[in-house]
């Protein structure tokens, strides 16, 4: 693959996903823009606790890290302080409000990534499928359910089944290794992705629509960028 290749999100005849025998996704920002329902649950936490709607784009930016660190930088921003200013029991009590309002919205206003279901249907079968997300199991399974897309994925592995979640490598080490995965290949969208996936030392594509904290994913250097899960048929 060539740097320019890289760089424009070229398709390249080296990314053949029938030569791997595990295909492992991120969810949110890679499989499903859940922005609309995190935004929705997030402004109605904030205004709960009388501080001002962040709104859709700020949401986007924050999202990709866990349940926990979204609401730890929504209220940093509605506090006007860092996240390491925040009081304990405000943020224990924020989070809980969160959870409760995520639970009402989760997968509401959710949609799929153009692409997705043909690849999914296509792959199915075929090659064993995974998703490896920082979202906790009781978002992440309703959202699956919801989507209509749960019956595609033999292993799914949310933030909290493990000690650790991406970047660090365990999560996707574990589902590799649960599924006797000799040549596996992680699809995400951000920085925490490509770290995860050097780590356990496998390749890794990104798209170049998801949610990377307002960072262009080429920087991270992933083994290919896509601008559609289409380019991948």
């Amino acid at each position: 693959m060539t740097q320019a290749e890289q760089n424009t999100g070229t398709h390249n005849s080296t990314i053949e996903l029938q030569s791997y025998d595990l295909i492992m996704f991120d969810l949110d920002g890679t499989l499903v823009d859940s922005v609309p329902d995190l935004s929705n649950a997030m402004d109605a936490t904030l205004n709960q606790h009388g501080l001002p709607s962040a709104g859709v784009e700020r949401v986007r930016d924050w999202v990709g890290n866990g349940a926990a660190k979204l609401v730890s930088r929504g209220l940093a921003w509605a506090k006007q302080c860092t996240e390491d200013e925040l009081a304990r029991a405000l943020f224990d009590e924020v989070y809980l409000s969160f959870l409760e309002h995520y639970g009402r919205t989760n997968g509401q206003y959710a949609r799929l990534y153009e692409g997705v279901l043909p690849l999914l249907t296509q792959l199915k079968g075929n090659i064993p499928l995974a998703v490896v997300t920082n979202k906790p199991m009781a978002f992440t399974t309703p959202l699956l359910n919801a989507l209509g897309i749960d019956h595609y994925f033999a292993h799914v592995a949310g933030g909290d089944s493990f000690p650790e979640k991406k970047p660090h490598p365990q999560p996707l080490q574990e589902i590799i290794n649960a599924a006797n995965a000799q040549n596996p290949v992680m699809i995400g969208d951000s920085i925490s992705d490509v770290k995860a996936a050097r780590a356990a030392n496998i390749p890794v594509v990104c798209v170049s629509y998801g949610y990377n904290h307002g960072q262009d994913i080429r920087l991270s250097n992933p083994d290919l960028v896509i601008d559609s899960l289409a380019s991948l048929l």
